[in-house]
């Protein structure tokens, strides 16, 4: 169990860096597939911010895993799961893609869930 929730972890984790340089290098390109509807004008410094912030929320899980202590990270995973809940619940907020908001930021915080959960019960 600790090992498959290791797998996700890491998944999730690489995924969310590889998200956050588009942010950074494309961000019109990689917003468009957030969910919303239409991606604002001249918002490009926002989204490098958040490029940022993601390729930081992905490295951070990756420490913990070199750290080896599947219950710290367990917990860290189980919070960081509120991320993608978040962005699922903001963009349906803003009436975007349903698709989208369910289909990417909801799977994404059912599987860091589920990781987490085999961290802590491993």
């Amino acid at each position: 169990m600790v090992v498959t929730g290791y797998v996700l972890v890491a998944i999730v984790a690489l995924g969310i860096i590889y998200i956050g340089l588009n942010y950074l290098f494309a961000p019109a390109k990689i917003a468009a597939g957030f969910g919303f509807k239409e991606v604002p004008e001249n918002a490009e410094t926002f989204l490098n911010v958040k490029g940022g912030r993601d390729i930081g929320a992905g490295l951070i899980p990756l420490a913990l895993m070199i750290y080896g202590d599947p219950h710290a990270l367990g917990w860290v995973i189980l919070v960081a799961a509120g991320w993608p809940v978040f962005d699922m619940l903001i963009v349906l907020r803003h009436q975007g893609k349903k698709a989208i908001a369910f289909g990417v930021h909801g799977l994404t915080a059912v599987v860091m869930i589920v990781a987490g959960l085999l961290l802590l019960l491993g």
